[in-house]
């Protein structure tokens, strides 16, 4: 592994686990047994090394987000595909990481917002289309004020003035978004569908 890739790497764990701003060039470099100099070798700034680490994490999930999408039996089933690489993702992830980006790092804040508001809107749509198309999602909704209420739940566990992040865990969180929605927008033959995946994922 190159040494670019090593620190973007370890980068990436850092900031999952303590946020991005509390995370310093010189504790990455720590971290690695590394000069602080070796960093800006590759990285010009902390505000680069952040954009590289996300920008790698948005092309990471819109390829997963369309082999989902490829690979589904159905339109939930595509649902709880991507609901597996979200709990993965969130699992160790500190709920101030958002914040930080938008707060720290705006350009890097605007690219996020435009993958969510763009790519990920297109995939919601589409699957709430393929849904109706399936019988297994109700008609009876404007498709594209669902697709954006569905887009402004995303971040919606990453507000700690809602979700504190002592008391309540982004899986969880997630969880009980994702079902939300599921249920709102289900008809009965979709809801049988919804609890044959959900007793699959947990063996409930």
């Amino acid at each position: 592994m190159e040494m670019k890739e090593r620190i973007q790497q370890k980068a990436e764990e850092l900031f999952e686990r303590y946020g991005i701003r509390s995370v310093t060039m010189d504790e990455i470099a720590g971290q690695l047994g590394i000069s602080k100099k070796t960093i800006y070798q590759s990285f010009s700034d902390k505000d680069e090394l952040v954009d590289a680490v996300f920008q790698k994490r948005l092309e990471e999930n819109e390829k997963q987000c369309l082999f989902d999408k490829k690979e589904a039996e159905n339109a939930i089933h595509e649902i709880f595909l991507a609901w597996n690489m979200i709990e993965e993702m969130l699992a160790a992830m500190n709920p101030s990481i958002l914040y930080d980006l938008e707060k720290y790092h705006p350009s890097v804040f605007r690219k996020f917002l435009q993958y969510k508001n763009d790519f990920l809107y297109r995939v919601i749509y589409d699957n709430l289309e393929r849904g109706i198309k399936e019988e297994l999602y109700r008609g009876d909704f404007t498709i594209e004020i669902i697709a954006r209420f569905r887009i402004g739940t995303i971040m919606m566990g990453f507000n700690m003035d809602v979700f504190p992040k002592n008391k309540f865990k982004l899986v969880d969180i997630e969880e009980q978004i994702i079902l939300h929605f599921l249920h709102g927008i289900a008809t009965p033959k979709g809801v049988k569908v919804i609890q044959k995946y959900y007793r699959q994922k947990t063996g409930k």
